[in-house]
């Protein structure tokens, strides 16, 4: 790499990481304070909000990937336009296709790691989310108990606590009460307690300190009370449901394994077309990456003589509406209304058709603008709307 392409990378790799981490942190405090909700609203432990944040990284990171790489290399081109160093560059002879060389080594590597997160990591993190939400759901990931209210451990047994010291290590003011299939009835009050683990994974110990146990049997004629110094109430834990297998979701299957049911005889026709549909998106996505280059460059570069960030604007416009296309042609690829390799190419290589003549209006047409027209259309609105702005200095003629 020579010094003008050590000063591309430069131009481009600090919007490209800007983007990717604001994206990625505007993104991740928005569902933060979901999950936030979600888990305390499910009784679950807090660190588990981190671990489900960790599995949509890679979500983030698949839209993230492509707009920063575009914002990246058209802020680069409009940098380059804006300080005049574009003119100077094209007066000793460096082609537009020599300047796009440093865009498409960031557009290769960011292509193959977007590959790898959509085709492979994806898939597995979007499971593991799935499957953490599940155990939320079904306690399984082990719910808290909530100070001062009554909590059903299973179906018979039901505990109060009044106040939780040293994360848990430390209980005080309990009320236990557990029933038995016999129609047996045990209530327990104790000024302390602790749960301790046994041999057994399904059965905990709770022990009590200094308490009061009363047993309600219909053998007794009485009930029996009694007080304890110390106390071990065994606690079987509930069976908790079993997550389903990775695989009924498609999109938690990686590409190979997509391809795979789309080419099997034996699948129905309505699996094929859905598998189709989901490994013909994800891999268009990855492939129009290799145009964003060319259309930063064609709306990065204003007109002459004007500093215009309508090329910006547009930029995301039209990826943002491409992405809603493929989104919708999967839609109606995976209802099978129509092949998903039609319901997803053929917008693809309209979009390229159209990139490419925009490109080639810029690099090769003498004074070419591919949105020279709707340029001065918004110049010339912006003029009609700041002669009606209030508090315009008006010109005073002279008498």
């Amino acid at each position: 790499m020579n010094a003008l392409d050590r000063y591309m990378a430069r131009l481009i790799a600090v919007p490209l990481i800007s983007t990717l981490l604001i994206s990625a942190m505007l993104l991740v405090l928005d569902r933060m304070l979901r999950l936030f909700d979600f888990v305390a609203s499910e009784g679950g432990p807090v660190s588990v909000v981190w671990r489900m944040l960790a599995n949509l990284l890679p979500e983030y990171l698949g839209l993230g990937i492509p707009i920063g790489l575009l914002l990246g290399c058209l802020l680069a081109f409009r940098r380059l336009a804006t300080s005049s160093e574009l003119d100077v560059l094209r007066a000793v002879g460096m082609s537009y296709g020599r300047m796009l060389r440093v865009p498409f080594m960031f557009c290769i590597a960011l292509a193959a790691l977007n590959l790898a997160i959509v085709g492979f990591i994806q898939p597995l993190a979007r499971y593991n989310y799935e499957g953490l939400r599940f155990e939320l759901r079904t306690g399984a990931l082990g719910a808290s108990i909530k100070v001062g209210e009554f909590t059903n451990m299973g179906e018979r047994l039901t505990l109060r606590i009044e106040r939780s010291e040293d994360e848990g290590r430390k209980l005080s003011g309990i009320f236990v009460h557990a029933r038995a299939p016999g129609g047996d009835e045990v209530s327990a009050t104790a000024e302390r307690g602790q749960f301790l683990r046994t041999d057994d994974p399904d059965v905990i110990i709770f022990r009590l300190t200094k308490g009061t146990l009363i047993h309600q049997s219909p053998k007794f004629a009485t009930p029996r009370v009694l007080t304890f110094d110390q106390h071990d109430l065994p606690i079987d834990l509930p069976k908790f449901e079993q997550f389903r297998q990775r695989g009924e979701n498609k999109l938690e299957l990686t590409l190979p394994q997509l391809a795979a049911i789309g080419k099997n005889p034996q699948a129905s026709e309505q699996e094929r077309d859905v598998s189709r549909a989901a490994f013909h998106f994800r891999v268009v996505e990855v492939v129009t990456m290799f145009l964003l280059p060319l259309l930063a460059l064609a709306l990065g570069v204003p007109p002459k003589r004007s500093t215009s960030a309508l090329g910006v604007f547009v930029s995301i416009v039209m990826v943002v509406s491409y992405h809603k296309v493929n989104e919708y042609a999967q839609g109606v690829g995976a209802r099978g209304d129509l092949d998903p390799l039609i319901a997803l190419w053929v917008p693809f290589f309209i979009f390229a058709g159209l990139v490419l003549w925009m490109f080639y209006t810029i690099a090769f047409v003498p004074g070419g603008q591919p949105i020279g027209a709707l340029e001065k259309f918004f110049a010339k609105t912006w003029k009609a709307i700041r002669r009606i702005l209030p508090g315009r200095r008006r010109k005073v003629t002279a008498a």
